[in-house]
């Protein structure tokens, strides 16, 4: 391999050699600094180094056209001190070219896996398809930004979405950047859309069945014209599970001798396991069986689990005069009533199956009648410190008075 002092004049007089496919030519002026000559007459500069590793390597710097050779030196010399700083350029350019774009990423990655264990796999796919995709499908993944996120969140919330929608996007885009972190993707060092805040959400309904209700709502079921719905409904209240794992309830899900419901596929598509009461073992009893069917509430039609209940459940509320009433409202109920009875967090949050504690949280209402019973606790530790205490109860008209 020929070595020449290059310049502007002498790469002017450079030739490949005829027969051959290229040649190279190395600069005497600057360490490592190559030009190749093509038969084709295409001429590129590179700079030859050894690695960390000792292996000698070969970096592309520019076509030679389009860099001169004053500052295809000065290109070398930043690489060179690049490299004995510990990095490797041809390494870097590796790990762009490796680089998913968004939408490559999603389809390759992303889907397979929510595919694999999460129920509501359609959910993210439509959302990505409507609003993530359009936005970002065509970017590398490390080409996008925080501000580009701020500005989807914010545009999202402009055009009318509410906020919870814009939320959902926001989350979404959090839990992919953590996968991609997760899994080491080449490029990935931070994500994104962590820390970006989320829209305050006040449209949330907290509605909770009370006794009277509760007795209401099941008079209603017996005149229901689905003679399951009396023992699907009582049997969201008593366990508080989701609609579909009730209505997917199979006979053979349930171990009476130790008193266990183990729900085979749930929301996060694990298996997880409901402590059975003794009102869930009394309701089961009255179940009427269909032979040879392994569901508990097989829809007289087609023998399967019902797709729907939404007719004669909105039936049943609204003769209960609740038509606002919605059946994960059963499961908000059945927290708020081991709330009130004293359970711990932690117990609401191992029988709804939460695998976060601030979920429960949201669920753990406290009625009027324990918060008034916890604010008498003070009172009767005070004791008879005070003396209107020791008087009595003050009556109401004084009060308003």
């Amino acid at each position: 391999m020929p070595v020449a002092v290059l310049s502007a004049k002498v790469l002017k007089t450079l030739l490949c050699p005829v027969g051959q496919a290229k040649i190279d030519y190395h600069d005497a002026g600057c360490k490592g600094l190559m030009l190749e000559i093509r038969a084709t007459g295409g001429r590129t500069w590179y700079l030859r180094y050894r690695d960390a590793r000792g292996k000698q390597r070969q970096f592309r710097i520019a076509d030679a056209q389009d860099l001169s050779i004053e500052l295809a030196r000065r290109r070398a010399d930043e690489l060179r001190t690049r490299i004995a700083m510990g990095e490797d350029p041809a390494v870097e350019k590796a790990i762009l070219r490796a680089m998913p774009t968004f939408a490559e990423f999603i389809a390759d990655r992303y889907m397979p896996f929510v595919k694999g264990y999460k129920r509501s796999w359609s959910t993210d796919d439509s959302l990505l398809r409507n609003h993530l995709l359009p936005i970002f499908g065509s970017r590398y993944l490390d080409q996008i930004s925080r501000a580009d996120i701020v500005s989807m969140h914010h545009g999202r919330r402009a055009a009318g979405a509410a906020p919870g929608s814009a939320n959902r996007l926001l989350i979404l885009l959090r839990y992919i950047f953590n996968l991609a972190l997760k899994w080491e993707i080449p490029g990935i060092a931070k994500n994104p859309a962590s820390g970006v805040p989320l829209f305050e959400e006040n449209n949330k309904r907290e509605r909770y069945l009370n006794r009277e209700e509760a007795r209401r709502l099941y008079s209603a079921l017996e005149s229901s014209e689905n003679d399951l719905l009396r023992f699907i409904v009582p049997m969201l209240i008593l366990t508080g599970a989701r609609k579909r794992e009730v209505l997917n309830a199979r006979w053979g899900e349930f171990d009476i001798p130790r008193r266990l419901w183990r729900i085979s596929k749930s929301k996060l598509g694990v298996a997880r396991y409901v402590p059975m009461s003794d009102g869930l073992v009394r309701l089961l009893a009255i179940v009427p069986h269909v032979a040879d069917s392994p569901w508990v509430f097989p829809s007289p039609k087609t023998g399967r689990p019902f797709v729907s209940i939404y007719y004669s459940w909105n039936t049943a509320r609204k003769q209960a005069g609740m038509p606002e009433l919605r059946i994960h409202d059963l499961r908000h109920s059945f927290a708020s009533f081991l709330i009130n009875a004293g359970r711990s967090l932690y117990e609401v949050q191992k029988i709804l199956g939460h695998t976060q504690i601030h979920t429960t949280q949201r669920y753990a209402h406290l009625s009027q009648e324990t918060l008034l019973d916890a604010a008498n606790a003070a009172v009767d530790a005070v004791g008879g410190a005070f003396g209107f205490i020791a008087q009595g109860t003050m009556p109401a008209a004084q009060i308003s008075a």
